[in-house]
């Protein structure tokens, strides 16, 4: 697929596009590439959905030439993105995109969001945030950072892992070497989650909450993702030996649970 790229103003994003039918914008987390959804697209396209998958701001094919890097910044990208491709749209994010994901579908654009699949949600800081988020920091400064969060994504794969997984790493680190993506993503690691928890109770669309039993970022995974389905008012889907990246390392779960929910939000739409 050709790359394409949606104009921000001080930089631009970039996304492909696939498939006709129903609009989902597929949003990866931080550090991530918009491959993360590379197991996921397929299984949409043939489903009949018009499939997109974005590039967060400083990674991937995108513009290091931003000014904000945080939830709400990314909220604005997502939004965006749908006008510009013809909404409304099932919004898939994985990680800080779920708390980005939230801030858009609670935003006065009732024609945007039709529905959202939260993907090992970030939508809440974790406990000890502020003190966890300072060790991170430090851990991330060069010239040891980009090896510390390659260990550190390993450790998000605490079971079934892909094929292609050292490719897909490969890629990452190439990635972090282009511009200023790697101060960009220092840049993102320190955003806040508590703007999505304050609007978490103004969403209204259908939402699917999908969680690893093994995801490391939480203390108590399923606890924590029974969290984001009663404040969404939504269902929970736990994933058995799956960890922060559900439609990467189960595919086969996933993506059935995601082409039936799609089914249910446009039924609505």
């Amino acid at each position: 697929m050709t790359t394409r790229y949606l104009d921000r103003g001080t930089g631009r994003l970039a996304y492909d596009l696939l498939g006709d039918g129903p609009l989902v914008v597929c949003v990866p987390g931080m550090g991530e590439l918009r491959s993360a959804y590379r197991f996921t697209v397929p299984a949409l396209v043939a489903a009949g959905y018009r499939v997109a998958t974005l590039d967060l701001r400083g990674h991937g094919e995108s513009d290091d030439d931003f000014e904000a890097f945080d939830d709400a910044a990314l909220a604005g990208d997502i939004l965006a993105l749908v006008e510009h491709l013809g909404g409304p749209a099932l919004v898939l994010g994985n990680s800080m995109a779920a708390g980005a994901a939230v801030i858009a579908a609670a935003a006065d654009a009732p024609n945007s969001i039709a529905g959202l699949a939260l993907l090992a949600p970030f939508v809440r800081n974790p406990p000890g945030g502020a003190l966890v988020g300072a060790v991170m920091r430090a851990l991330l400064l060069k010239p040891w950072g980009p090896t510390v969060w390659d260990a550190y994504y390993r450790g998000l794969f605490p079971g079934r892992r892909p094929a292609d997984f050292a490719e897909h790493r490969a890629e990452m680190a190439a990635s972090f070497r282009r511009g200023a993506h790697w101060r960009s993503f220092q840049r993102t690691a320190r955003t806040s989650h508590a703007p999505a928890e304050a609007r978490l109770d103004q969403v209204s669309c259908p939402v699917l909450v999908v969680v690893g039993e093994r995801d490391r970022d939480w203390k108590d995974p399923a606890a924590e993702g029974r969290f984001v389905a009663d404040a969404l008012r939504g269902d929970l889907l736990l994933v058995p030996d799956s960890g922060h990246y559900p439609m990467t390392d189960s595919p086969d779960i996933v993506n059935a649970r995601l082409v039936d929910f799609g089914a249910q939000v446009f039924a609505r739409a």
